[in-house]
């Protein structure tokens, strides 16, 4: 595979534990978050994004806010959303507080727009629920728009244009509407086998022939955590994975979360990333060959995983995963 390849982190800012094992306060996770962005540079991370949430377990409900934070500690690095929830949101205005971010980063801002895995922005912002697609479809018409220059939005993109992205969990019609837009495809794979989402690839690449529009980038964004060996980042991360989907599947009516599940998604087949710098590498290596990915991005917080651990993991992803994955792309 002779194609450059982008290699970036996420977070949504998870609220973590502290060495005392209490919860940190929400402003103390978004200062890690600012913290973790400057390590994720510095080891030569290509791109880091912040998830928008509005949820006591996720303290960032203001990305472009806490991005402009880590701009002005950074000087390379990407900075975007992971994901803007556009459909509760005013398309003028998120273009607008991207467009001032990329300014203050020096070109530097992306957005990735979608729907959001959770709801709760709905009834915070006044939205009804039951408009869940013709809200994201209206709304993205609308920023498309915008990013064709229809009308002048200040300050406007001083270079090219806001690098944009629609983001993904799996269905078709989300895939050919990223497609008729002629934009850029994230997938958000969180559970099973990425080579189960072909498919996707597929679709999206025949719609844009079909639309005539040019061929774009595919990302996918997926959890892991990394540490020395396979079993030590298995067991960091177990406790807080288990909490965290635990707590999500009651919300949602799901049973808890098992060990084997656990087991069956850190195994070759599964989502989550998590191993060493080597295990870890092979399986991104994987997902990007399978799927032709031109960029992967991995959710390194998860839960109450503490800051520490978090760190650890970043420096691991920056010095020996994404080296290892570019060596075997390159074999």
């Amino acid at each position: 595979m002779s194609q450059a390849i982008e290699l970036g982190l996420d977070t949504f800012g998870d609220v973590t534990v502290s060495p005392d094992g209490s919860l940190v306060s929400q402003a103390q996770a978004l200062r890690n978050v600012v913290e973790e962005a400057v390590l994720a540079e510095s080891v030569g991370v290509d791109c880091f994004g912040v998830g928008e949430h509005h949820r006591a377990d996720f303290a960032v409900s203001a990305p472009e806010v806490v991005l402009a934070a880590i701009a002005g500690k950074t000087t390379k690095m990407t900075l975007g959303s992971a994901v803007t929830v556009l459909s509760t949101d005013d398309p003028v205005r998120v273009f607008q507080r991207f467009s001032t971010l990329n300014a203050l980063s020096n070109g530097r801002a992306e957005v990735i727009l979608g729907r959001g895995s959770f709801t709760e922005s709905y009834s915070l912002f006044g939205y009804d629920l039951s408009q869940y697609e013709a809200l994201f479809e209206s709304k993205l018409a609308r920023f498309a728009g915008l990013l064709k220059g229809a009308p002048l939005i200040y300050p406007p993109i001083e270079t090219g244009t806001l690098r944009t992205w629609v983001g993904v969990g799996g269905s078709p019609e989300s895939v050919v509407r990223a497609a008729r837009h002629g934009l850029p495809l994230t997938l958000a794979i969180i559970g099973g086998s990425a080579e189960r989402f072909r498919p996707f690839v597929d679709l999206y690449h025949q719609s844009l022939a079909k639309f005539g529009k040019p061929t774009q980038p595919v990302a996918v964004h997926s959890p892991g955590h990394i540490a020395a060996t396979d079993e030590q980042a298995t067991e960091e991360l177990w406790p807080h994975y288990k909490a965290m989907m635990t707590r999500i599947g009651a919300e949602r009516g799901w049973p808890p979360v098992a060990r084997a599940n656990f087991k069956r998604e850190a195994g070759p087949d599964g989502a989550l990333c998590v191993g060493s710098p080597e295990t870890v590498a092979a399986k991104i290596a994987r997902t990007i060959q399978s799927l032709g990915l031109a960029r992967f991005d991995m959710k390194y917080s998860a839960g109450t995983l503490p800051h520490a651990q978090a760190m650890a993991s970043i420096e691991l992803y920056g010095t020996k995963v994404a080296p290892l994955v570019r060596d075997r792309l390159a074999g």
